[in-house]
């Protein structure tokens, strides 16, 4: 892949492409630095410093820090994924909707619509919530965050946040559509690794200062590429079935045969389980943060990241939703079905039924270890944190998207190499021909 990519100087339009999602990323950022009018920029700071851990604060972290600061995109693209998810779900549940994703280009471009509808309603209630909760809240010196509180303030909130939103969906689309890779994975790319330089200057404060060791950081920085190469070797990793397609003759002619096989990767969720996780665990100890109740305070403090609590549900969590997710998007009666179609079948197993359940126990032996997998990357930084003081974020969530996303364009970059380098054979075996 490596010698692949340093071929991307002598393709124009790839080089096109890179640049036209560069910029488009540096407007994303630029955006993610303007206010919203009506806030004390200070307070709101100085409140966030100490909402990390809760549910603001892994919003906050998918925004890029555009959040904290109460900027344009300060929904950042999460209503957008929201929208997806929940779609993607109904399509299952909706007949109409599965038989929309079933005629291609034309279905696809549907569901897309109802996505982008989807995102606006979905930016309209949470830009509402954000707007009411900031008048409610204080920064710890007690200032008021909201400067003039009122439906004026709430009214530029959500026209502001959601016109925000709605510009990054279009930014992401342009950037899937004009750029290289998946925009809207991109955008939530960008607003993770932009917080690395202020994680690398952390770290050597505290080396400067004493609290942090050259040896202690060595072992951190072995530690962290170990890591890496796990997340990439498992996110490449597959379960391949053989498939066997009989002969069949047609005329005169004969045709199959051949063998092939059905790859099951093993962690087919991907990143959804442990953002849905999150979200379910951090939302009630977000609420009881704002009711002032010893009770309450007890059940915040459990469902903190780093007690046992938090990170049991955690992993239960993760660990459903990696079935859950698995069953809804993969449909092993579907797939057996398809197979006998066209005159394929597993060696050893008869076709129809029992290769679909066949397929069934593959893949939930699969996704349990796609799922330990999952769980251990994302208890890290709670250990990193609580147990070794690191002063940063690593592993979890923006790691798997990071080391995902990254995978993944570096892959149609190099898809879009082979086509231009088999482009090129064919024309020189035209001219070939042609003399």
């Amino acid at each position: 892949m490596l010698d692949g990519l340093k071929n991307i100087s002598k393709v124009q339009e790839l080089q096109k492409r890179i640049l036209f999602s560069f910029l488009l990323l540096i407007v994303y950022r630029v955006g993610s630095h303007v206010p919203t009018p009506g806030i004390d920029t200070v307070a709101l700071a100085a409140f966030f410093e100490q909402a990390k851990g809760s549910l603001l604060g892994l919003f906050d972290m998918f925004a890029g820090g555009a959040l904290s600061k109460l900027s344009v995109f300060a929904l950042g693209i999460m209503p957008y994924i929201s929208a997806s998810i929940i779609l993607q779900l109904l399509t299952v549940a909706i007949p109409h909707l599965e038989k929309l994703s079933k005629e291609g280009e034309a279905g696809r471009r549907k569901i897309t619509q109802y996505t982008r509808y989807g995102t606006v309603f979905l930016s309209i209630i949470q830009g509402f919530g954000i707007a009411v909760g900031l008048e409610n809240m204080a920064g710890p010196t007690g200032a008021s965050i909201v400067i003039q509180p009122g439906w004026g303030f709430r009214l530029i909130t959500v026209i502001t946040l959601t016109a925000g939103t709605a510009f990054i969906m279009w930014l992401g689309e342009q950037i899937t559509e004009r750029g290289i890779g998946n925009g809207i994975s991109l955008i939530i790319f960008a607003g993770i690794v932009v917080r690395g330089p202020e994680a690398i200057l952390n770290t050597f404060r505290l080396l400067s200062t004493g609290e942090m060791g050259i040896f202690f950081i060595v072992l951190l920085i072995v530690l962290m590429v170990g890591v890496v190469a796990a997340i990439v070797f498992v996110e490449s990793a597959q379960r391949r079935i053989p498939i066997q397609y009989a002969k069949r003759v047609v005329g005169n002619k004969m045709y199959g045969g051949q063998s092939t096989h059905l790859p099951l990767k093993v962690n087919t969720a991907g990143v959804i389980p442990p953002i849905f996780a999150s979200s379910i665990i951090m939302f009630p100890a977000t609420i009881a943060n704002f009711i002032p109740h010893p009770w309450m305070k007890t059940v915040a403090d459990i469902l903190m990241p780093g007690n046992f609590g938090y990170e049991l549900l955690f992993v239960g969590f993760i660990g459903f939703f990696c079935y859950f997710y698995t069953a809804v998007t993969f449909n092993p009666v579907e797939v057996a079905d398809n197979i006998k179609k066209y005159g394929g079948y597993i060696p050893g197993i008869r076709p129809g039924k029992k290769t679909a359940e066949y397929i069934d126990d593959v893949l939930t032996k699969i996704t349990l270890s796609g799922a330990i997998y999952v769980s251990a990357v994302c208890v890290l930084p709670s250990i990193l944190i609580s147990n070794f003081n690191v002063p940063f974020y690593f592993g979890g969530t923006a790691l798997l998207i990071v080391v995902g996303v990254a995978l993944d364009t570096a892959g149609q970059i190099e898809t879009h190499l082979l086509t231009r380098q088999y482009e090129g054979f064919m024309k020189k075996g035209q001219i070939a021909r042609r003399r």
